[in-house]
């Protein structure tokens, strides 16, 4: 195989090299059928052209000793596909073109290497018609084209090759490194079949456009494709050069402004002037002093200020220097708003604006206390849990007007990236400092109140757990050196009011759980949400639908209408929305003339909200055995959960569905396994599960349900099921429970029972051991509830179902009933 040399520019001796092959031309009148083959690999021989090659193989080193030996032709044809390395490789058929060039050597030269350096001039374009095994070299029967002879009188051959020399004229002056003898010599071809072979070569095409441009015989396609080449060569250089010519304005401005600036800088001198430059350093100079940073921020600041000043502005760095100075310099170091302690004052704003919430705001009137009498004291880290639409975002402003704070808001739900907590390093482009010092900045003190919307929200993946990031911010041991990553100064956040909200906390890490002080927020009875539509939420709702005050007025009766047909919530967010209906279908009307005054009464809020969406007055009625209502609390509050069971023949298969979580699969199971065990006991067949299988199913299956607090509803649903008799319709139940048939504690009681109590439940079984969190219901919820604590399922049992007159399963157990009503539990008085 051969290799092309570097490619050369055309030159006087390739011009004289092209002349030489003219008179081999004359002299070759007759080509042999057959003849060696030469593979080139990256390189084309046209006819009339001179190619130098380096030849390594032993194989064909031999072929072009022999060659010059005998003055015999060869024929050089390109590869297709071959060794990057030269190798002893004989390529078949399917590794070359099937057109090439039948060539001769006319110069050879020997390398120490053993290499072999010669030049090759075309002849005639042949194609390769079979191969012939290596002995010593390859060889091919060939058979040459007729190359077409141009007529002197064609006018379109005649102008195709006079726009391709005009174009290779462009292309030589575009590129300035064609040698001005090679022009000449190109510009005085006559021969088009000439022109166009030679003119292949220069540029930037490539060696498979070159095969291309040997294999298309016909002259007026050779010669158009050519030109089409020659084209985009120009094309390609013509961009490179306005390129090029922009870089060197763009240089020659720069050194000009530069010139510029420093005679500007001489004159300025000389007049006792300052220049922007020293101006703005000044400016920096006199900001760092003001801001009374602390000594390590301070030392960071006139470091960066001396390398600005040493900094030339059209410098890439400087404008990098002078955003993190004023970032430093704008930040509130020592700037702290001044509290108002005023006890009295604080509890009027927070009563204003929110109904109830007694436990938030007696922690925020004793924050206060105590800060009256110890200026020092860290501020708490205080954690916001409830469902949504009970008031903690609210709260959080309030308290901040209360305290005469700034007041600042950052949603967490779904930030992903650690940076937003601590800032991006310098190093990167574009870096900024992370949202709390925005904040800061923003706020202009030092102690602002920080709200963290929705931390139980906050993701990660590979651009960090911002959750981790928040276990120095929201830790008042450490976040008195808060390091961002972009100011790499410590900042003390000690004195911010962080206020963090979240709907669950099973979400949130233990470890930064631990750093917050909880107070939850449970959702509003019906007298709360009464009271905190009357006050707040029908005036901004007038408001806000541009209607005069007092043009509409809501009685009582009507927003408790509202209340229990079209809302089912534990805030008030849907209230109001519902609210905003009324108020605009009233607007409506008084745009249209009837400036009459409305009251809006149960029947009007149905002709504007249309039919009821609800009917929680009674929970459903429970009409066949094997439903029992038990209670669930999820992140928008509590509620009540119906649980079915059926059996049909089969045998031993327990099905579960309703999108339930492992936990409640359990619960399942082991509600199943106590009814098998003590089967005698509850009165159920012993051979019940050797006949039937059974189906437990919770409603709303496209909801996923979890959770251990539903096994006392599951063991009922069974037994009413296996027993025939019907669970009590006005009963809910929960509790967790165990195979030795103990009722074990669980959570969210409070939102539970008043989920319960809304749905129209009147009497409720939980856990013994949840008596103590039973007291935080509110007294009025309590009063209109009955109430049995058991410890085993035995006493579910003895409660949980009618009397067996009514179901007519067998005498009526009056006695039962009695001994139930003797110990049940009645809510505090």
């Amino acid at each position: 195989m051969a290799d092309k040399d570097k490619v050369r520019k055309p030159d006087q001796d390739q011009a004289g090299d092209m002349e030489k092959a003219g008179e081999i031309h004359e002299k070759k009148t007759r080509i042999p059928d057959r003849l060696p083959v030469l593979p080139l690999r990256d390189a084309v021989v046209f006819p009339f052209m001179a190619l130098p090659l380096t030849i390594s193989s032993k194989t064909f080193v031999k072929l072009i000793d022999d060659a010059m030996e005998t003055e015999q032709n060869m024929f050089a044809i390109s590869m297709i596909n071959g060794p990057k390395r030269e190798e002893e490789w004989t390529p078949g058929p399917e590794d070359v073109y099937a057109v090439g060039s039948v060539v001769t050597v006319v110069k050879m030269m020997r390398l120490p290497d053993d290499n072999v350096q010669c030049i090759v001039h075309g002849v005639s374009r042949a194609r390769l018609s079979d191969f012939t095994p290596a002995n010593p070299y390859m060889t091919a029967r060939v058979t040459p084209f007729e190359e077409e002879e141009p007529d002197p009188r064609d006018k379109e051959l005649q102008a195709l090759a006079h726009n391709l020399r005009e174009n290779f004229g462009k292309f030589a002056e575009a590129s300035g490194n064609v040698p001005q003898e090679f022009v000449m010599m190109v510009m005085n071809l006559n021969d088009p079949n000439r022109l166009a072979d030679v003119l292949s070569t220069v540029g930037n095409i490539t060696p498979d456009e070159r095969q291309k441009v040997l294999e298309t015989v016909p002259l007026r396609k050779r010669l158009s494709k050519v030109n089409s080449l020659l084209l985009k060569s120009l094309e390609v250089v013509e961009i490179g050069n306005k390129i090029q010519n922009k870089v060197k304005d763009s240089m020659g401005k720069t050194q000009r402004e530069y010139v510029l600036r420093e005679q500007l800088k001489q004159i300025q001198e000389e007049l006792g002037e300052k220049d922007e430059k020293s101006v703005e350093i000044d400016e920096f100079r006199e900001k760092i002093q003001a801001a009374q940073m602390p000594e390590e921020a301070n030392k960071a600041a006139l470091r960066e200020l001396d390398r600005l000043a040493k900094m030339p502005p059209s410098a890439a760095e400087y404008n990098v220097i002078r955003t993190y100075l004023e970032w430093l310099t704008d930040l509130p170091w020592a700037k702290t708003s001044e509290d108002n302690l005023d006890l009295k004052h604080a509890q009027k704003v927070l009563d204003q604006d929110h109904y109830g919430l007694e436990e938030v705001k007696d922690r925020i009137v004793e924050f206060l206390a105590v800060r009256r009498l110890k200026k020092d004291m860290k501020s708490p880290i205080l954690c916001f849990v409830g469902p949504p639409g009970v008031g903690k975002t609210s709260m959080g402003r309030s308290i901040a007007r209360a305290m005469n704070r700034e007041f600042n808001r950052m949603s967490l739900g779904g930030v992903r990236d650690e940076a937003e907590i601590r800032g991006h390093r310098r190093t990167y482009v574009g870096a900024l400092p992370g949202r709390l010092i925005h904040i800061l900045r923003r706020a202009g003190t030092n102690n602002p109140v920080i709200m963290m919307d929705e931390v139980d929200k906050i993701g990660n993946d590979f651009r960090g757990d911002p959750a981790s990031a928040l276990l120095e911010v929201l830790d008042p041991e450490q976040n008195v050196d808060f390091l961002d990553h972009y100011l790499d100064v410590p900042f003390n956040l000690s004195k911010v009011m962080f206020i963090v909200t979240a709907n669950v906390l099973h979400t949130i890490p233990s470890a930064l759980r631990d750093r917050m002080e909880v107070i939850e927020l449970p959702g509003y009875i019906e007298k709360e949400k009464l009271e905190i539509a009357k006050r707040y939420l029908i005036p901004r709702q007038i408001d806000a639908n541009g209607l005069p005050a007092g043009h509409v007025v809501f009685p009582d009766k009507a927003v408790c209408h509202i209340i229990e047909e079209y809302t089912a919530e534990a805030g008030v967010r849907n209230i109001e929305r519902e609210i905003g209906r009324v108020c605009r279908k009233v607007a409506r009307d008084y745009s249209m003339g009837k400036s009459r005054k409305i009251l809006i009464t149960p029947a009007k809020i149905e002709k504007y909200l249309g039919k009821p969406k609800r009917q929680p007055s009674k929970a459903e009625r429970l009409s066949v055995p094997g439903v029992a209502i038990g209670m669930a609390w999820t992140p928008v509050g509590g509620d009540i959960l119906f649980i079915e069971a059926n059996s049909m023949p089969g045998g031993k298969r327990l099905t579960l569905t309703g999108k339930l979580g492992d936990v409640m699969k359990e619960s399942a199971q082991i509600a199943l396994t106590y009814v098998r065990a003590n089967s005698k006991k509850l009165g159920v067949p012993e051979d019940f599960y050797d006949k039937n299988d059974i189906h437990i199913h919770v409603p709303a299956g496209a909801i996923p349900k979890d959770g251990p607090s539903a096994g006392v509803t599951m063991f009922t649903a069974l037994v009413s099921l296996l027993t025939g008799r019907r669970v009590r319709n006005d009963m809910s139940m929960t509790g967790e429970i165990s195979l030795r048939g103990l009722v074990l504690p669980v959570g969210g009681i409070k939102e539970k029972v008043m989920a319960a109590q809304r749905a129209g439940v009147t009497t409720i079984l939980m856990p013994d051991k949840n008596k103590v969190d039973y007291e935080e219901v509110p007294v009025e919820v309590r009063k209109k509830l009955q109430v049995h604590f058991i410890k085993t399922l035995n006493q579910l049992v003895k409660y949980a179902f009618e009397d067996e007159s009514e179901t007519g399963a067998g005498a009526a157990s009056g006695k039962r009933r009695a001994s139930a009503k003797k110990s049940t539990t009645r809510g505090k008085k």
